[in-house]
């Protein structure tokens, strides 16, 4: 983890290229909970975390230090933990979880249809809108540039203005930028806030 200065600047300079109406999220998956100190010190503001049991541990040592997303797979089981802690969740994708969860949600649309991937296909969305849905959240194919998520971007901005959602996940670090010109609302990046950067002077 690099020192909370630098963090600093990476989320400012992330911040600076997607403007100030997008939220960064720190994807905080492979982040350790002494680790997370850092962030707190580094004025990071919004985490995402991936697994409840990860989510729990770091809530009981920082508790509302940090405001708490949840972007990993939800299961059923673990939505009490979410409904306590989580202010929004980016990844539902199950009717099951739906009818427990008590905290507004994106749903997560798996566009390409890949089979690897969660999330509801496009002509599923609808029977979503009875809960408290805010937008729609998705993870494109991998791609070699930045450019080929571009297309998927922009058929979630459109897919979500057919049903009247304003809210948009989209984007990692190899994509924010791009995702945040197709109109993202929540960028969730963690490699370019926290990746250390080896000393290659002299090679």
């Amino acid at each position: 983890m690099p020192s909370p200065e630098v963090v600093r600047a990476r989320l400012a300079e992330v911040q600076a290229q997607v403007g100030e109406a997008v939220t960064v999220v720190a994807a905080t998956k492979y982040v350790s909970l002494r680790e997370m100190a850092t962030l707190l010190e580094a004025g990071v503001v919004v985490v995402g975390e991936n697994r409840a049991q990860d989510l729990e541990a770091k809530h009981a040592e920082y508790g509302d230090a940090f405001r708490w997303h949840f972007i990993g797979h939800l299961q059923s089981n673990k939505v009490k933990v979410v409904n306590r802690i989580c202010e929004l969740v980016h990844s539902l994708d199950s009717d099951t979880a739906a009818r427990r969860l008590e905290v507004p949600a994106l749903v997560q649309v798996n566009l390409a249809g890949e089979g690897s991937k969660s999330g509801v296909a496009p002509d599923e969305l609808e029977a979503y809108l009875r809960y408290d849905v805010r937008g729609l959240s998705t993870m494109p194919p991998a791609a070699a540039t930045p450019e080929e998520s571009r297309p998927w971007f922009a058929r979630l901005r459109a897919l979500a203005a057919k049903h009247g959602l304003r809210e948009l996940s989209m984007g990692t670090t190899q994509d924010y930028s791009v995702a945040a010109e197709e109109g993202a609302t929540y960028v969730r990046v963690g490699a370019v806030l926290f990746q250390e950067v080896s000393d290659t002077s002299g090679v």
